[in-house]
């Protein structure tokens, strides 16, 4: 059975599809679909925009008689950007453009994976040499460490088509961007492209233990700037041939060109340091790069196949950036005295390594071991009952946790951007950094991916919100100021919104809960009580100070808004949190912590529901003196009962009447679920356009919309699609949750935009990894480590995951059967 999905996409129906390749906190690029390596991020600076020149992979084909000589770039003709609102996945950058004018390109490829692995088969006509293109980033749910590695793994199958032998020579190349600000485009020549921090760039051949390597170093930078670091190019023969100094693409031409099967590799068994081994071949660049530009290296591995004859050749790169510093304007008030100060961050994974050789070293040992582990991975979802739109998108929500958004600090803490900032920002901000620092509460209380995939990161998370973020009164502002020893945001205004995000605030006490039932454990809870109560007896005296479990009042929310009255939004997340916070009190043995939120409970369920519900679906109602701007009364809200969401996703019953919650969310489908926008009038960011299908935050479809609406009404997020889609299905409601998916999938299916990149403030943006819920609602399965449970509710074979490893569980009538892909399960079986 398949590790991957076996779809092949023509790349020129897919020009925006662009997956992520890296790992957890390393940064790195994406593989386009027609083979191409593009947005090149390898400090960890979002930057969708990032070209290396010259970097990519490049073939000449020869055969003797008849005569055929071709050179070639091992990639796709470049198509038509197809331009969508707000994206630029689909940008083929400049220098690639005109290399692929001046050397050609394979006519078709097509696009097949299931993400992390991307492949990509090349083939034309013109070429007897058919290309098959596999390139990975080691990815082990529940193993930070093995998915975080600086690494590109490629494997490139080349095949003789025709009846006659064919040879030639395979070449890998990589720019040295060591010094590089991330930002400033590189000119087509890097020679001559005078691009700051190029300069002084050195490349080193280095051959031996089955490889060819071009190391690649700037000793310009002193060791602790930030600029410093090493890339790595490698070949997995270590007789290929090198042009370690490439200065232009007719220089990497020309070595192409001069390729002979007279090759005097032979020498290279007295002489390992050579590079070219052939002595009619063009000479090879000399000394540190000139003050503005770089070299880039070349690995060239010379092939002779014949008739119907096959061999794969892997290349490797490998990079390593230890010194990152805050290079995002944070929120909050400006602060004066900290004057020119760029604090330190680091990177995790560049205490683990102590270069890119040292990853190379590694990568290359454990090859076969790094894509096993892979596979074991694609696999569980593959060969489950999942259908193959539904793994695809799945999968895809992992690369989220791997992407610029998201990093790890040199003090082991793990930090989340809302998003990366690019065109989808450009409005209000620039098109570099992340996008709201830092770990917002109100916003992250949508994922799940990383809570599914890698719990011990989400743990991390709470406890920088407890041990970090929580302020005396038991607050939680939404933003982290980093670095941690800094003053935090207690007492001054934020920003999106200005006070500390109440429903962030609740998200803390519903992700609490899931921490415990993801591995955390009773000490963890017991650890973190006093840290809950506080935030507990804050939201009480602020907002529920009479106790009847109704929240009123100023309600500052993700909306960048403050709600209020009561309204179901932050009403029901509330409900939720109760139940959660009561479960929390359980562990803890805290019976009057329990007997409160019971108490509140039961009050606050029977309230809302006799306030909001209007017969269909639930109204927000203002008390007297609230503000009646950003509100939205009658109208329609997607999001208005998630904290049933929430519900479903912890095991904990029924926060309001099933029916009533029922025909709200078939009311939010019918209403907001709109199919074509070309009449539309956006007001503000376009998510959604042309014929496309989306879900719109919020509509009046029976008129009363206020005259200043709640902010986003009309725009579509694709966090909410993949919540209320996701809630549909725990409901039964499948063909409102399918209706709401295909839409979201459809305008993200790679002809315009990427769906590894589903965009909102910010490119690859958190809130989109809701989607990972998805998976629970569709199979049934929950598995809750505190209680020893693993519960089954549907007949088939799903995948399950949890803090000590994951696998499929087979559901057959009254048979059920768990099997472990990695580690172990400690569970009972409840088959409901």
């Amino acid at each position: 059975m398949a590790d991957i999905l076996e779809q092949r996409l023509p790349h020129r129906e897919v020009p925006a599809l662009a997956m992520p390749v890296g790992g957890i906190g390393t940064g790195g690029f994406a593989v386009n679909a027609d083979g191409s390596l593009r947005q090149w991020q390898l400090r960890g600076i979002p930057n969708h925009r990032g070209a290396l020149p010259l970097t990519g992979f490049w073939m000449r084909v020869t055969q003797i008689e008849p005569p055929l000589d071709l050179v070639t770039m091992v990639q796709g003709e470049p198509v038509a950007d197809p331009a969508a609102p707000l994206v630029t996945d689909a940008e083929v950058p400049g220098w690639m453009r005109r290399a692929a004018d001046r050397v050609g390109s394979f006519r078709d490829a097509s696009f097949s994976g299931t993400y992390p692995i991307a492949e990509v088969a090349l083939r034309d006509e013109r070429n007897p040499v058919a290309v098959d293109l596999r390139v990975l980033n080691p990815l082990v749910p529940g193993d930070a460490e093995t998915s975080g590695i600086p690494t590109a793994m490629f494997e490139l199958t080349l095949t003789n088509t025709s009846d006659i032998a064919a040879h030639g020579t395979l070449a890998g190349s990589l720019l040295n961007a060591v010094g590089w600000d991330g930002m400033t485009p590189i000119g087509d020549d890097p020679m001559i492209a005078a691009t700051p921090g190029l300069g002084g760039n050195v490349n080193r051949l280095v051959r031996g233990r089955g490889w060819t390597r071009v190391v690649m170093d700037n000793p310009a930078f002193d060791e602790s700037h930030e600029l410093a670091g090493q890339m790595l190019l490698a070949a997995d023969d270590e007789s290929a041939a090198v042009l370690t100094r490439c200065a232009s693409l007719e220089h990497l031409v020309a070595f192409l060109e001069s390729r002979a099967l007279n090759d005097g590799r032979a020498r290279l068994a007295q002489a390992p340091t050579v590079a070219d081994p052939q002595l009619n071949a063009p000479a090879d660049g000399a000394g540190p790069s000139a003050p503005g530009s770089t070299w880039a290296g070349v690995v060239g591995v010379p092939f002779w196949l014949e008739p119907g004859e096959s061999r794969t050749i892997r290349f490797c790169m490998t990079w390593w950036f230890p010194n990152r510093f805050v290079d995002v304007e944070q929120f909050g008030q400006p602060q004066a005295q900290w004057g020119a100060s760029r604090f330190h961050l680091g990177n995790a994974y560049a205490l683990r390594h102590l270069d890119a050789v040292d990853v190379h070293a590694s990568v290359a040992r454990d090859w076969e071991s790094l894509v096993a582990q892979t596979c074991d991975w694609t696999r569980t979802l593959t060969r489950s009952d999942l259908d193959a739109r539904t793994v695809d998108r799945l999968a895809a929500q992992a690369s989220l946790v791997r992407s610029p958004t998201c990093f790890v600090g040199a003090d082991g803490r793990f930090y989340g951007y809302e998003g990366s900032l690019g065109a989808s920002t450009t409005m209000w901000s620039g098109s570099f950094g992340g996008s709201c620092p830092l770990n917002c509460t109100h916003v992250w209380q949508y994922e799940a991916a990383l809570a599914g995939l890698w719990p011990a990161l989400e743990r991390d998370m709470r406890d920088t919100e407890f041990d970090v973020m929580q302020a005396p009164s038991g607050a939680i502002p939404h933003r982290l100021r980093v670095p941690t020893y800094l003053p935090q945001m207690w007492h001054e205004a934020i920003g999106g919104p200005e006070e500390p995000a109440l429903d962030g605030m609740l998200a803390t006490i519903l992700k609490s809960l899931r921490d415990a039932q993801h591995g955390a454990g009773r000490d963890w809870v017991d650890r973190r009580w006093p840290a809950l109560r506080r935030l507990y007896a804050h939201i009480c005296e602020r907002w529920d100070a009479d106790g009847d479990g109704v929240l009123r009042g100023i309600q500052p929310s993700t909306h960048d808004i403050d709600l209020a009255g009561v309204n179901p939004f932050m009403g029901s997340l509330w409900l939720a949190a109760l139940l959660a916070y009561e479960r929390l009190a359980g562990i803890v043995g805290d019976e009057d912590a329990a007997t409160d939120a019971r108490r509140r409970f039961a009050s606050g369920s029977k309230l809302y529901d006799e306030l909001l519900f209007d017969g269909v679906h639930y109204v927000q109602k203002l008390d007297d003196g609230d503000p009646v701007d950003f509100q939205w009364l009658t109208g329609t809200l997607s999001d208005q009962v998630i904290g049933q969401w929430w519900a479903h996703q912890l095991g904990l019953g029924r926060i309001l009447p099933e029916g009533h919650v029922r025909s709200a969310l078939r009311h939010v489908v019918a209403t907001n679920l709109r199919r074509g926008f070309r009449d539309f009038a956006h007001t503000y960011r376009v998510y959604a356009d042309a014929d496309d299908t989306g879900l719109l935050m919020c509509s009046w479809p029976d008129g009363g919309r206020p005259a200043v609406p709640t902010r986003y009404a009309d725009e579509v997020w694709s966090g909410i699609e993949y919540q209320v889609a996701a809630h549909c299905l725990f409901e039964g409601l499948d063909a409102e949750g399918a209706a709401v998916l295909d839409g979201l999938w459809t305008r993200h299916d790679g002809s315009r935009r990427n769906p590894y990149n589903e965009i909102e403030c910010g490119d690859h943006y958190a809130r989109a990894m809701a989607g990972w819920t998805v998976l629970q609602a569709t199979s049934g399965v929950r598995v809750d480590e505190l209680e020893g449970t693993i519960t089954v509710s549907r007949e088939g074979r799903w995948p399950w995951f949890s803090s000590t490893g994951y696998g499929t569980v087979t559901v057959s009538g009254d048979d059920v059967e768990v099997a472990c892909a990695r580690g172990r399960l400690d569970a009972r079986i409840v088959h409901v």
